[in-house]
């Protein structure tokens, strides 16, 4: 299957610093995928850089494509139509993504003309059939609402009803529950998984809980110092992690059931962008660091269907399978 979107390359760099270190990705029509990583491993700014939506000081570079549409250096005009109408983003704070001075019924009538060229009755009606598509009860009342009249989840239910509202192909929700107590959480996902069955629109959920991303997509990648380390169907990353940085993720979680054992906390932390080791990032805090991790930069290596992993204990997994196959 063709990709929806697709980058290659991707790099972003601020004031000389860089910040993305090179991204590939795609994402098929109508597929699941989570980005998760530390705080400021570059998930947020891997698609503020797709959109153009990045400040002016960020140089991007590579190559960010949809549907063979190049967007990096596209005409405002062009992503104009794609912002909001292709591609839609949620953000994880919604009470700073509304307007607090227009009436919320109104800010989803405004991206019903800009994306689908409604007006009037029309937009006031779909308007309120998007607020009962995601959930808002009383939906028609609601409309006349402020911002400050609604929690924090209907807020965020306010949000992905204004993205809905150019009917994208593409929904790219960051940490949209990071601001909502857990049972609203659960909420939020939930309609995010529904809207995407009832659409047929792809879905990539950025996030630094596992748990979420097991629940919610296809497929995975784990980001770590502004690269994509390892990627893979969500099974089997859970099933057979490669990557260090991703067994230590893992390592972190509280099992459910069974003994109470301390957390393996990964030691260290993130390199700062003007301090980058030479070779593998994550080599300063990984127990498996060897000699050769210090000497370039690991690519990617593929382990299995969909599955790979930039390390190189995953290049030698690459051989010795190449080598029992001949």
């Amino acid at each position: 299957m063709n990709a929806l979107v697709s980058l290659r390359n991707l790099r972003v760099s601020f004031d000389g610093q860089a910040a993305l270190r090179g991204i590939d990705l795609d994402v098929a029509p109508g597929e699941a995928v989570g980005l998760v990583g530390e705080s400021g491993c570059g998930k947020s700014v891997t698609w503020l850089a797709a959109l153009g939506l990045l400040p002016a000081k960020a140089r991007v570079t590579g190559s960010a494509t949809l549907q063979g549409q190049e967007l990096l250096g596209a005409a405002p005009a062009v992503l104009d139509r794609v912002r909001g109408g292709r591609i839609a983003m949620i953000f994880q704070d919604p009470a700073s993504s509304l307007n607090p001075v227009i009436r919320i019924g109104r800010q989803v009538e405004e991206a019903l003309r800009l994306h689908r060229g409604m007006q009037g009755a029309a937009a006031r009606a779909e308007a309120k059939r998007l607020f009962d598509q995601v959930g808002i009860p009383d939906a028609a009342r609601r409309l006349d609402a402020w911002p400050h009249e609604l929690s924090g989840g209907q807020n965020q239910r306010v949000m992905i009803a204004i993205a809905l509202a150019g009917r994208p192909e593409l929904l790219v929700a960051d940490e949209p529950t990071t601001a909502l107590d857990v049972t609203i959480q659960a909420q939020i996902l939930t309609l995010l998984q529904d809207l995407r069955r009832e659409t047929g629109m792809a879905l990539v959920l950025i996030s630094h809980d596992l748990g979420v991303v097991a629940d919610s997509c296809d497929r995975v990648c784990v980001m770590y110092a502004g690269r994509i380390v390892e990627q893979a169907p969500v099974a089997r990353l859970f099933e057979a992690p490669t990557h260090p940085y991703t067994n230590g993720l893992l390592g972190a979680l509280p099992p459910l059931d069974g003994p109470r054992r301390r957390l393996a906390a990964i030691p260290g932390s993130v390199p700062e962008p003007w301090a980058m080791p030479k070779g593998c990032a994550f080599a300063p805090r990984c127990a498996e660091r060897s000699p050769a991790c210090d000497i370039a930069v690991p690519g990617a290596v593929p382990l299995a269907p969909g599955h790979q992993a930039a390390c190189i204990r995953a290049t030698a997994m690459g051989l010795l399978k190449e080598t029992v196959a001949a």
